[in-house]
């Protein structure tokens, strides 16, 4: 059985190795370009937000809501769940915000898995191409050791040899060159991440402290004119 694996590694080598990685490096780079340009289309300064959320709040919350309408973010999506739900009480609106939350955070870590298993395992694959290139390499000198003595092959033993352990190291440098852009770009998206989540939480409980502040019955849906 060993043999057979042998043979069929040497046959192959580690190019079809190569290939896989190229495979996997360009998918990682389309799934790092489509979610930079996600996390840039919800951009929003929440400094601003908050502020405005806390002035709107004072109006009614209908102006509130269609404050968070108009940003383009996940935390004011988040808000506008449960200023949806802000007639019914603070815990109906903590309970609707905290299941949008949810739903945000899955549209947020969307394909993310791929980079950080990437990332991981990478180095992995350019490994075991490395171990094909040194199996190949050692069958090379076993070949030359059965050939006689000053043949032609024993001349160029040390050719195929040298081939294998080259291919074998290049094999482990595009897996490191697939990992590394995968690991970072993963780190720094769930970053975001986490900035995201905590800026969600301090908007939460601002529109919590206004619904728990009014008198119950109280909350002002939407202004309305003076007669």
């Amino acid at each position: 059985l060993s043999e057979w694996i042998q043979r069929i590694m040497v046959g192959s080598g580690a190019t079809w190795v190569m290939y896989v990685m190229l495979g996997l490096s360009v998918v990682s780079v389309a799934i790092i370009l489509e979610r930079a340009w996600f996390f840039w289309s919800l951009r929003d300064d929440l400094d601003v937000l908050a502020k405005e959320l806390r002035t709107s709040l004072d109006d009614s919350i209908e102006t509130a809501r269609k404050r968070m309408d108009a940003s383009p973010s996940a935390e004011a999506a988040v808000v506008s769940a449960g200023l949806a739900m802000a007639h019914r009480g603070a815990e109906s609106a903590e309970e609707a915000m905290a299941g949008a939350l949810a739903l945000q955070r899955m549209k947020l870590e969307r394909r993310l898995a791929y980079l950080g298993t990437l990332g991981n395992n990478a180095p992995f694959i350019g490994l075991f191409g490395t171990v094909i290139g040194v199996i190949g390499a050692f069958a090379a000198l076993g070949e030359s050791a059965k050939a006689p003595v000053g043949a032609a092959s024993q001349a160029l033993a040390p050719q195929a040899v040298m081939s294998n352990i080259a291919e074998a190291l290049v094999a482990t440098a595009v897996g490191l060159v697939v990992a590394i852009p995968a690991v970072a770009a993963n780190n720094y998206f769930q970053r975001l991440i986490r900035a995201t989540l905590a800026n969600t939480e301090a908007l939460t409980r601002i529109l919590l402290a206004h619904l728990k502040s009014e008198p119950e019955g109280a909350v002002p849906v939407a202004s309305v004119p003076a007669p």
